[in-house]
């Protein structure tokens, strides 16, 4: 029985359930009986502290993928998937009013190709937004005063606390990593929507 080895630029506890949930779920997809071996490392992502727009959080997401390449470079067995998850704000301009949306993102690589997923969206109060984007307070910092506790990031997060724990910040990230994943699970789709468009 083959052991995947799935290596994540990340330590924190959500990030990293959310990994294991997602490949639990994908793992007979990828191959009937395999197992599937998560681990997280700490690597920076290059970006902001709260990266404020898609493509800063798209970077960010690969660029720990990157990062954790560089890394592990030489280092134990070899993975067989590499992992970046970066979250952050997106600013949107509608009908002239500025608009800030907390995502989640993922980045997955199997060393020689990567693809992208995204989270859905929720709204910051217009009070949060401000913080974090003019006053240049960290999400992690503003949420937990706005919220009034603290360490809220290693629990629901910030979608835990603007949807009155509907959505987690595991439950984000886990979204990011299905639509991410999607073409290595469902390479018979994707090679066939490639092959239809050349």
């Amino acid at each position: 029985m083959r052991t995947w080895r799935i290596a994540v630029g990340s330590t924190r506890r959500p990030k990293l359930n959310a990994v294991k949930e997602v490949a639990l779920s994908i793992a007979p997809l990828l191959e009937k009986g395999a197992e599937l071996d998560v681990t997280g490392y700490e690597v920076g992502s290059g970006v902001s502290h709260t990266p404020s727009s898609r493509g800063e959080l798209m970077q960010g997401a690969r660029q720990r993928v990157e990062a954790l390449q560089n890394f592990l470079r030489g280092e134990g067995p070899a993975s067989d998937f590499f992992i970046g998850l970066e979250g952050g704000l997106d600013v949107a301009i509608e009908d002239g009013v500025k608009r800030v949306f907390l995502e989640s993102w993922a980045y997955v690589s199997d060393g020689q190709r990567g693809h992208f997923g995204c989270s859905g969206s929720i709204e910051l109060p217009e009070a949060l937004a401000e913080e974090v984007l003019t006053r240049g307070t960290e999400l992690s910092v503003a949420i937990d005063e706005f919220a009034g506790a603290v360490g809220i990031r290693d629990d629901q997060g910030a979608w835990g606390v603007l949807s009155h724990n509907l959505i987690s910040r595991q439950e984000s990230f886990r979204l990011a990593l299905v639509a991410a994943f999607a073409p290595f699970y469902n390479a018979k789709m994707y090679r066939a929507a490639g092959a239809a468009g050349e």
